[in-house]
């Protein structure tokens, strides 16, 4: 199991708006490109994206779908990457004082993911969740800092 965290200076009404628009998954998700919601009221309970992939000329797309919708604090997602497999991504964002605490529990659940799942894995997933809750420190960031000088 590949648990991280990241301290994010925003509320967590200002992380789960970045969250709650499927347009910014990629702009946080480390390896994705683009992202369109495809059903659904993103992050409604069953509602999904999908999102493409881009390594130089190759591109694939997958989907995430909502499995748990608790906004603002909790987001559970089923993450669909094709032949490699599915996994659960469960985001829990908790107030901090001012600030939030975004804890990231990721697993594989079915196909070679979840097959070959070891400790190895955990490593590189770990090392891809500390890119991502950096990416979405950022995005979030930078979206309450504009909308601090948006309301002043």
């Amino acid at each position: 199991m590949a648990v991280r965290h990241q301290l994010i200076h925003a509320t967590p009404l200002q992380v789960w708006a970045v969250l709650a628009d499927g347009s910014r998954y990629a702009d946080w998700v480390v390896g994705t490109s683009e992202s369109r919601v495809v059903s659904g009221l993103w992050p409604e309970l069953g509602s999904a994206l999908e999102y493409t992939v881009r390594i130089g000329p190759w591109t694939a797309a997958g989907t995430t779908a909502v499995r748990l919708a608790g906004g603002p604090t909790e987001l559970e997602l089923e993450v669909d990457s094709g032949p490699l497999g599915t996994a659960r991504v469960a985001i829990e964002v908790r107030p901090w004082g001012e600030e939030s605490l975004v804890i990231v529990d990721e697993h594989p659940l079915r196909g070679i993911g979840g097959t070959l799942h070891n400790a190895a894995v955990d490593a590189l997933l770990q090392l891809r969740h500390r890119s991502m809750l950096a990416r979405l420190a950022n995005v979030v960031e930078e979206s309450a800092g504009s909308g601090d000088r948006a309301q002043a």
